[in-house]
């Protein structure tokens, strides 16, 4: 499951490509909990900005990851800023490769 999260995370700023279903969701399990740790860690600490850092930090791969996983299904990574209509993309099967 890490080794999706790296996989994701070394493609930065890949807007190309494809990404599974699994690679997708594993990717955000992730910057889910990354988020909720920087905003406990951030509250104990007394520096509440250390979320919104991170969130910097991560939107990048995020949106990257996102526009790969439209990719995946046949869409442009643009559909990814459509409300609740890429939440239904996001769980399509994933199209079939053409590529040999």
């Amino acid at each position: 499951m890490f080794e999706l999260f790296n996989k994701s995370w070394s493609q930065y700023g890949n807007f190309n490509g494809r990404a599974s279903r699994r690679e997708y969701w594993t990717f955000y399990l992730f910057y889910i909990v990354i988020m909720f740790l920087s905003g406990f860690v951030g509250g104990l600490l007394g520096f509440e900005n250390l979320s919104g850092l991170v969130f910097i930090a991560m939107i990048v791969p995020l949106l990257s990851c996102g526009a790969r996983r439209m990719h995946d299904v046949g869409k442009s990574g643009w559909f990814q800023i459509i409300p609740i209509y890429n939440l239904f993309l996001f769980v399509q099967p994933s199209a079939p490769s053409y590529e040999v």
